[in-house]
């Protein structure tokens, strides 16, 4: 771990290791499967030591990531108000897991930054905010699971581990990796190999995760890839966008257009792709490329975001139309990148 200073994980062992803890763990809003396996997995070890664990999450996610076998509860704090807030009352630690910035835990940023006691930050998104007593924040990790098992091993917890921790952390790599397509390095399957060790069943995380979805969400991705993607060859870029209105017709369920802005970049000699999905107040972006052409850059100048280099997320504020329109005008602003961007 290139930031984090070997006295950060030496306090962090330290307050862990206190007897008979209560530890609220606190994923981001609209948790995808790296965020509720890094909770879940950081939690069944922590269990597994002898404290009391609950995740809070602010709010539900994908039913094709409720399989776990962990025995740690979640609490969803947008349905069960008055428990969660009970928890957090008594708990003696909070961590937060996979988001930087209290603002990204959506109704639960007042409750974070305003809970009493310490407070831990593991995360590997770029530009951290001071909002916790410890903070690892590295950007070179693949997913916050593969940053949550490397820091529970340097913190004196591998004794702890159990084969459904490694089931949650291997799903968060899995599912923050593209199924082992992007944002890896050597330390990633070393983890890998290491979580592998615990008999976890892969072909049945592959399933539960990208083979376990609905019907309607089959015909929502074939109707987007018929009719709602644009491919511009002359920038090596293309997009896909979905109005509220096809949402609705395809009764959308959280999570089901998740992995959608990745199979744009399966067309040949594409390198940047985009899905801009309509809300009530804005529209969603998400960004993916190849290469070295930084998604995060073109989301933090032009959409309100960032991320990592190959994966980004943003919003506009614009209309619908407008979002894509302007989108579209952006490209030949980028076309000296795109077309110089080798894969």
């Amino acid at each position: 771990m290139k930031n984090t200073e070997i006295e950060i994980i030496t306090s962090i062992s330290t307050l862990l290791k206190a007897k008979a803890l209560k530890i609220a763990i606190v994923p981001h809003e609209n948790p995808d499967g790296d965020a509720i396996g890094s909770a879940l997995g950081l939690g069944q070890v922590l269990k597994n030591y002898g404290h009391e664990v609950k995740v809070l999450s602010p709010n539900s996610y994908p039913d094709f990531l409720k399989w776990f076998s962990a025995e740690v509860p979640v609490l969803m704090y947008n349905e069960d108000k008055k428990t969660a807030k009970n928890w957090l009352k008594v708990a003696d630690v909070m961590i937060c897991v996979d988001f930087n910035d209290a603002s990204r835990a959506g109704i639960l940023e007042k409750k974070i930054l305003e809970f009493p006691n310490k407070k831990v930050m593991i995360d590997h998104h770029p530009y951290p905010k001071e909002f916790c007593d410890f903070r690892i924040s590295e950007t070179s990790y693949s997913s916050t699971a593969e940053l949550v098992y490397d820091v529970l091993c340097k913190a004196g917890f591998q004794s702890y581990f159990s084969q459904s921790a490694a089931e949650a952390l291997y799903t968060g790599i899995l599912t923050d990796t593209g199924g082992f397509s992007h944002n890896i390095s050597k330390n990633t399957f070393r983890v890998v190999a290491e979580l592998l060790n615990y008999d976890i069943e892969t072909d049945k995380i592959q399933s539960a995760v990208f083979h376990n979805f609905s019907a309607d969400r089959m015909k929502l991705l074939g109707f987007c890839l018929n009719e709602k993607m644009q491919v511009f060859p002359e920038y090596r870029a293309a997009v896909i966008s979905i109005s509220k209105k096809e949402l609705e017709h395809f009764n959308f369920q959280p999570g089901d257009t998740e992995g959608f802005v990745n199979y744009p970049l399966s067309i040949k000699n594409i390198v940047f792709s985009a899905l801009f999905i309509e809300k009530d107040d804005f529209v969603k972006a998400s960004f993916r490329s190849k290469g070295d052409f930084p998604a995060n850059a073109f989301s933090a100048e032009n959409f309100n975001g960032g991320g990592h280099l190959n994966a980004a997320g943003g919003e506009s504020e614009l209309s619908f139309e407008d979002t894509l329109t302007k989108f579209a005008q952006l490209l030949p602003r980028y076309a000296h990148q795109l077309l110089k961007t080798t894969i």
